[in-house]
């Protein structure tokens, strides 16, 4: 039965390899000539003394946007490929099989029909989890030295470690399950890219963040962090627009204008010494004297593999759960197709000969 199932899939599988192999190459070349580039760019800052100063503000690598277009667009392949492999390779996997109906021919063979749901899920999603595996390594390593310089891996968390691993496994199944259940290929690759699309978008905003305790951290307020004031309809309050402070390789959540004795300050009481008409290094004075603080949410850098495990876990054992509920409403008596050993004469056709 593994031996059938390769044979199914092994097409799929190479243009996978093939792609893989291109891709490979691209990022072997551009990767060494990024890797000098960086190499140069420290070696520059070091003999200025101020490498630390300029990866507080924004390491200045790479010095073209050519690198950066790459990155994104290296980036946005790592997320895309897991979305890709449950539309055309989950979705039309179970799929297809009614369309054509040659699940007919296929549970009537010695293999049982769970034994062959469990194959054909079993050799496809582990050659999903591999092609994911293979991009997010190499991804990881070409777009290593960006990371380096603006902000740490923290900020590709998407895109990097074994995280896409998951999303794959996930998406696979996803892709599986929504093909047993709807039994059209089109409309399952279409709810599997919705589905997958809103959890890759949620999953950080809502669940990601409280997945580890975050760590606190207060700063004064300098006026350096300022980047703008912004004033009230009535004209009487300012609000204060702030930069989060640089801590190296953290995940910034949340950032909270605070008073000295801890509350929050929302707005200055005072618009005249920072507005548009005030004389020399007023603001500056002003902002020094009110002692203002900001209370700062995040996730250091050294939460970085345990956000990763902990992500892949969560993903493994929801795409476990799904492929589990595909071996359950594929057992006999569970699925709403007709009994495949009724009188061959009852069978309704296969949708390919069906008259118009």
């Amino acid at each position: 039965m593994i031996r059938f199932t390769w044979h199914r899939f092994r097409a799929q599988a190479l243009v996978a390899l093939g792609a893989l192999a291109v891709l490979a190459v691209v990022l072997a070349i551009t990767g060494i000539q990024l890797a000098h580039a960086y190499d140069d760019a420290v070696a520059a800052c070091r003999l200025r003394g101020d490498c630390a100063s300029e990866r507080g503000n924004a390491f200045d690598f790479p010095p073209s946007g050519s690198e950066l277009g790459l990155a994104n667009t290296f980036n946005a392949l790592v997320v895309a490929v897991p979305g890709l492999i449950g539309m055309f390779w989950g979705a039309p996997l179970i799929a297809r099989e009614f369309e054509t109906g040659s699940f007919r021919l296929a549970w009537t063979q010695g293999v049982t029909r769970t034994r062959w749901l469990a194959v054909k899920i079993g050799v496809a999603g582990v050659a999903s989890m591999i092609a994911a595996g293979l991009l997010s390594l190499m991804v990881t390593w070409w777009s290593s030295p960006i990371a380096a310089a603006h902000g740490g891996r923290l900020l590709y968390f998407h895109n990097s470690g074994v995280a896409p691993v998951g999303y794959a496994a996930f998406a696979f199944a996803l892709g599986a399950a929504a093909g047993l259940l709807i039994r059209r290929t089109l409309p399952a690759m279409a709810v599997t890219l919705a589905i997958f699309a809103a959890v890759t978008f949620a999953f950080p905003v809502w669940v990601r963040p409280h997945l580890l305790s975050s760590a606190q951290a207060t700063v004064t307020l300098s006026p350096a962090s300022i980047n703008g004031f912004t004033t009230s309809p009535d004209g009487r309050t300012m609000s204060v627009q702030t930069t989060p402070p640089h801590i190296p390789g953290a995940w910034i959540l949340s950032t909270q204008l605070t008073t000295p004795d801890g509350r929050p300050a929302s707005a200055l009481p005072d618009t005249a010494a920072c507005g548009p008409n005030a004389p020399g290094n007023s603001c500056a004075d002003y902002i020094e004297g009110l002692h203002l603080r900001q209370a700062v949410t995040y996730q250091p850098a050294s939460r970085y593999w345990p956000l990763q495990w902990l992500e892949t876990g969560i993903y493994f054992a929801v795409a476990l759960a799904l492929a589990g509920f595909c071996l359950w409403r594929i057992r006999p008596g569970r699925s709403a197709e007709p009994d495949i050993h009724r009188p061959r004469s009852s069978w309704p056709a296969p949708a390919l000969e069906r008259s118009p």
